[in-house]
């Protein structure tokens, strides 16, 4: 099944299930949000948030022809500076803010396969194809041992910020929900996170995070001094 949305491309990948702080003050995304605003009362919200691969998420200056438009920072051939899987995501709790701009809440629902983009309008739109959610053979007992070695990384990283764990934490038992948590929750790049997104169902996906947090918390380990952001806190896009 395929369908039109807006599109937002930004820094970093939006999982299923997970929120983003937007904080919107582009031309062509307040048009975005102006134009979800504006749907009747009760429709969704809807908007596709995709990774850029290779560009700039706020508009550039001093580029003869990339500083403006609806693709502004993306290059010669948008659709290339783009991963090729995002998420569909529900705009919630938006607000205006004085001066102009909005503030959002971006929620997200399910993944998308981008197929192709428009560059017409105020925003891009992209023709997309959603991406049907699937366990895969073997993820209960995949989901378990993340469990395990997830809490392992969460201690070793709080100890090399000398920092506690709040207490009674507790994980999703849905295997396809835990693999998106921790998809969200592991500090990676980009690229890395973008990897799991793509993962055809979710044992592939805890699969490869096992191997990540094996790999990760051998490292910290080791050297405790590493820096490291809190898993806690969701950063707020620039735009």
């Amino acid at each position: 099944m395929t369908d039109s949305i807006p599109l937002f491309p930004l820094g970093s990948a939006l999982f299923p299930g997970l929120v983003l702080p937007l904080n919107v003050f582009e031309d062509r995304y307040r048009a975005l949000v102006a134009d979800l605003l504006a749907l009747p009362e009760g429709a969704p919200r809807r908007f596709g948030v995709v990774a850029i691969r290779n560009g700039q998420e706020v508009a550039p200056t001093g580029q003869d022809g990339r500083a403006t438009g609806p693709a502004a920072g993306l290059g010669e051939d948008p659709l290339a500076a783009l991963y090729g899987v995002g998420c569909i995501a529900d705009a919630t709790g938006v607000a205006e803010r004085e001066g102009g701009g909005y503030e959002l809440v971006a929620t997200g629902l399910l993944r998308f396969r981008l197929l192709s983009l428009d560059t017409s309008g105020a925003y891009l739109t992209a023709e997309v194809e959603e991406i049907p959610e699937e366990a895969g053979g073997g993820s209960g007992a995949l989901a378990a041992e993340v469990r395990r070695v997830f809490g392992t990384y969460q201690k070793r990283l709080a100890g090399a910020r000398e920092r506690t764990l709040a207490p009674g934490q507790e994980f999703p038992d849905d295997p396809t929900v835990l693999s998106y948590l921790v998809a969200a929750a592991l500090i990676a790049e980009t690229p890395v996170k973008q990897s799991l997104l793509e993962e055809p169902d979710a044992a592939a996906r805890l699969a490869a995070e096992l191997r990540l947090l094996r790999r990760e918390s051998a490292v910290i380990e080791k050297l405790p001094s590493l820096p490291a952001v809190d898993l806690t806190s969701q950063p707020i896009s620039a735009n």
